[in-house]
């Protein structure tokens, strides 16, 4: 009732001042935030259509509760930019999001932007699509460049084993209590469904080069891939080399040299640049892979897309906008004010885009690996199934209670029967 209660209130304190307006929501994020208010006023500036106000979603725990409560209020907006790959399919069935091919323009903007494979991505059971693939933020390893040198290394382990027999070197007890304080890696060991997108998830796609949890209505992930994934997991907390320690809000253990790598997005390189000490040099590689893996290294990609809900009056004219703010040279303003990639084919290609990528050369190497990325699977369940899966990693990977083939398998009847019984 409380998050329902701010999405009322949000939308009646910033309603467009004219009936007409289009109401548009972006994430909270301060970069994306100036970009909203850029693209906005340059179309507003046009004159001759409807007016776009803008707004942050309304603040609360994450954005997907503030979304749905906003759905079950009547509150949504007509525009949301920052919605994620797994709701759509949840919120297409309901019926509640505008079938945006049915749109005029719709064809030439998903041939500027997407190949075939997203293109398959994004379209729904139904065979329409309902969401924009608008942004992403591929999950790649960071770390430390001090550790080459300090494990003889001319690169960072590619590959399990290697990357097993550098923690055991680079793990070390630096106080003489018998405790290890310096470990090779960190990973979050909260149980949330939505941070197995940044450990389990990725791994998986990078070890089965992209292939899908869900397929055809059915769990699809009882294979070698995910059980080699849980296995290199299990081993890393089983040894001690990844932390169990929880950071605390005023140390970052990556920059204090005590982890030595992890898993993130390229939201790391604008911090780590403002807070880093002096000579902290750090670089970016992919996920590590199985040893004898072959073939490019995928990732999990954390999309966000645009869709358009069917309480909106104009449709078309927010479509309209939204095409405005893919446009390319809008894309590179993306770029340049939120240092996020749009999801956009050939990026690392563009000529517009060249100057950025040369003056930061660290995103650069995630344009790069965008050529290697997958999103959420087509299923309205997604949120549920990667529960499943947390529950079983925390049952094999943190505690040891299970072997990984146990825990796999447990997940996939766990989330059959889900489907099953919910379908």
């Amino acid at each position: 009732m409380a998050l329902i209660m701010m999405a009322l209130l949000a939308s009646c304190t910033n309603a467009p001042s004219n009936a007409d307006d289009l109401t548009y929501w972006t994430s909270n994020n301060g970069g994306e935030i100036a970009f909203a208010q850029q693209v906005t006023s340059l179309w507003n500036q046009q004159g001759g259509q409807q007016k776009i106000a803008f707004q942050p979603i309304p603040e609360g725990q994450s954005s997907e509760e503030i979304l749905l409560a906003a759905v079950v209020a009547g509150t949504t907006p007509d525009i949301y930019s920052n919605i994620w790959q797994g709701l759509v399919e949840f919120y297409s069935k309901s019926g509640i999001l505008v079938a945006l091919d049915t749109l005029k323009g719709f064809k030439e903007l998903i041939a500027e932007r997407c190949d075939a494979t997203t293109l398959a991505e994004i379209t729904s059971s139904d065979g329409h699509v309902y969401q924009l693939p608008w942004k992403i933020n591929p999950i790649m390893t960071i770390y430390n460049e001090a550790i080459l040198k300090e494990l003889g290394l001319d690169s960072f382990p590619a590959h399990y084993s290697d990357y097993l027999v550098a923690a055991k070197q680079y793990s070390k007890d630096t106080n003489g209590d018998g405790h290890v304080d310096h470990w090779l890696g960190n990973t979050s060991m909260k149980l949330a469904w939505y941070q197995r997108l940044f450990n389990f998830y990725p791994l998986y796609l990078a070890a089965s080069g992209g292939l899908p949890l869900i397929k055809d209505g059915k769990a699809s992930f009882n294979n070698r891939y995910a059980i080699e994934v849980m296995t290199f997991l299990q081993s890393l907390y089983q040894n001690n080399y990844f932390s169990r320690q929880v950071e605390s809000a005023g140390q970052d253990l990556f920059i204090a040299g005590r982890y030595g790598s992890k898993w993130t997005g390229p939201w790391e390189i604008e911090y780590l640049d403002k807070f880093k000490r002096p000579g902290f040099q750090y670089s970016f590689t992919a996920m590590p892979v199985p040893d004898g893996h072959q073939g490019p290294v995928y990732t999990y990609c954390d999309p966000k897309g645009v869709v358009i809900f069917n309480t909106c009056k104009h449709p078309q004219k927010a479509f309209d906008f939204v095409r405005f703010m893919m446009a390319e040279k809008n894309d590179l303003l993306f770029l340049q004010t939120t240092h996020q990639l749009p999801r956009r084919k050939g990026l690392d290609t563009m000529k517009s885009f060249m100057t950025y990528f040369e003056t930061h050369p660290h995103m650069k190497g995630f344009a790069r690996q965008s050529h290697f990325v997958r999103g959420s699977d087509v299923s309205p369940h997604m949120i549920e199934v990667l529960d499943i899966i947390s529950q079983e990693y925390e049952a094999c990977v943190i505690y040891q209670k299970k072997t990984p083939a146990k825990a796999i398998e447990d997940a996939e009847k766990a989330v059959n029967i889900l489907l099953k019984t919910i379908d």
